[in-house]
């Protein structure tokens, strides 16, 4: 199932707009969660790009540095087409800080931010702030007003996006090909696996949008801490978990497919089993690679979120989301993007 056929959890989107015109239209800010700790030989790097992939800008960094690739850490590779900011540690043990600001290539800006014990680790990030310009666009303002009012009041679904499987969703079908003996590197092995359990993850999402369960609890419901990877459950829905979840401190949660059953039980099991069995080759993959059964947030609720028509007829929209979101989901409910 791709992006475009996964039901919307408000109906349909009542704007047609084109995203990415150009590059500032498509802001994203890393918000990594710590500082510098002032010592230690990693550099710690303000990194502002605009048109760049993030893997080419680390290696550009690194023979500026007069170092290794593998010495370059960052959080999380970053839109190309987009205006990004993130942080790279550089390793220059017994080295002092070139001139940052010398860096030849004119849409990548460095700014030195001190001294870090140790490197940046991918994921190690708390998430982004986006502020995204929706432009030509078409449809109806006032359902636009009442759609983005619904999102800031109870979210979105959850759902992975495009990203995750790769150049016209390909990844998925690279995983059945790796779970019946097709030899892949290591690092797309990663990749696929993480493309598997997304698709079933959506797909069991999907199916609990249409029947409009993806924001409230069904009978055997796992249930996710706000902002941690912790879950618990099943057990039977009160009045306190109906609190918790009404102030959005739990989630209902999906299934990350792994070996052995799911963790939910009754009603929830049962949906997710069945959709686990609609790809079998895929579930049967996860558990032959030894992943354990995970949990991921049905639900995404954006923070900080903001709107403003602009004086052309744009929209801008800003929001924060934690690490592992995608901005496209939130953007799909209001707008067919072109």
């Amino acid at each position: 199932m791709t992006e475009n056929e996964l039901p919307f959890a408000f109906g349909a989107p009542p704007l047609r707009a084109r995203l990415r015109t150009q590059p500032e239209d498509f802001f994203v800010e890393e918000i990594l969660g710590y500082e510098p700790d002032g010592a230690g030989e990693h550099a710690f790097v303000l990194v502002e790009k605009r048109g760049a992939n993030t893997d080419w800008v680390a290696r550009e960094v690194a023979k500026f540095a007069g170092t290794s690739p593998m010495n370059v850490g960052y959080a999380g590779m970053k839109d190309r087409h987009a205006v990004t900011r993130q942080v790279f540690t550089v390793q220059l043990p017994g080295k002092a800080d070139p001139d940052w600001s010398a860096f030849p290539h004119a849409d990548v800006k460095l700014t030195a931010l001190g001294r870090h014990s140790r490197k940046i680790k991918r994921g190690a990030l708390r998430g982004n702030r986006f502020v995204l310009v929706l432009r030509e666009v078409e449809g109806d303002r006032a359902a636009a007003e009442v759609r983005l009012s619904a999102i800031a009041e109870r979210g979105v679904p959850n759902y992975f996006g495009e990203q995750r499987f790769g150049l016209g969703g390909n990844n998925v079908e690279q995983a059945r090909g790796m779970f019946k003996g097709r030899r892949v590197d290591r690092d797309k092995r990663s990749i696929l696996l993480s493309a598997a359990r997304s698709h079933i993850f959506n797909g069991v999402l999907a199916e609990r949008v249409a029947a409009g369960t993806w924001d409230v609890g069904m009978d055997g419901e796992i249930w996710g801490l706000d902002g941690s990877r912790s879950w618990f459950g099943p057990e039977p829905f009160n009045d306190a978990l109906a609190e918790r979840l009404a102030r959005f401190d739990i989630h209902p949660t999906g299934p990350l497919w792994g070996r052995g059953e799911t963790p939910a039980g009754a009603d929830v099991a049962a949906l997710e089993t069945e959709i686990a069995g609609r790809d079998a080759d895929l579930a049967e993959g996860l558990a032959g690679a030894r992943m354990d059964q995970e949990r991921r947030a049905l639900r995404l609720k954006p923070a900080d979120f903001a709107w403003r028509w602009l004086d052309d007829g744009a929209l801008e929209v800003s929001f924060a989301l934690p690490a592992g979101a995608y901005a496209t989901t939130v953007i799909r409910e209001i707008a067919t993007t072109v």
